[in-house]
């Protein structure tokens, strides 16, 4: 970065020759117009890109809701509670039908279950 600094000549010391060589170098690279209906595209690309896409499938939308922290955190908790409460029934109705065999060991030992 200091050799590069060191090559290029300062600011403050370009005389009259340098300002006309810049403006003659200037003049002879003139800018190219705009293609015809610049600025109508451009405008048409402005509003394509503002409106929302109207190809997005129900997975993309789901995606998006999911990717907010309120609403992730809501259906977790919602999905944690009924994983619960379904592993509090399951062990509920196990645990009657190991009473049932109990009993029926108890009452007629002899009988098949």
């Amino acid at each position: 970065m200091l050799l590069a600094a060191s090559l290029r000549p300062p600011l403050n010391n370009m005389n009259h020759e340098d300002s006309r060589l810049a403006s003659l170098l200037r003049s002879s690279r003139p800018a190219p117009g705009l293609p015809p209906r610049f600025q109508q595209n451009v405008w048409r690309r402005v509003e394509a890109a503002a409106a929302p896409a109207g190809t997005e499938s129900w997975l993309d939308a789901l995606a998006v809701l999911m990717l907010k922290p309120r609403l992730a955190f809501a259906v977790l908790t919602v999905l944690m509670v009924t994983g619960g409460l379904l592993g509090l029934h399951t062990g509920n109705q196990t645990l009657r039908h190991v009473a049932e065999v109990r009993y029926l060991v108890e009452v007629a030992p002899n009988s098949a279950h």
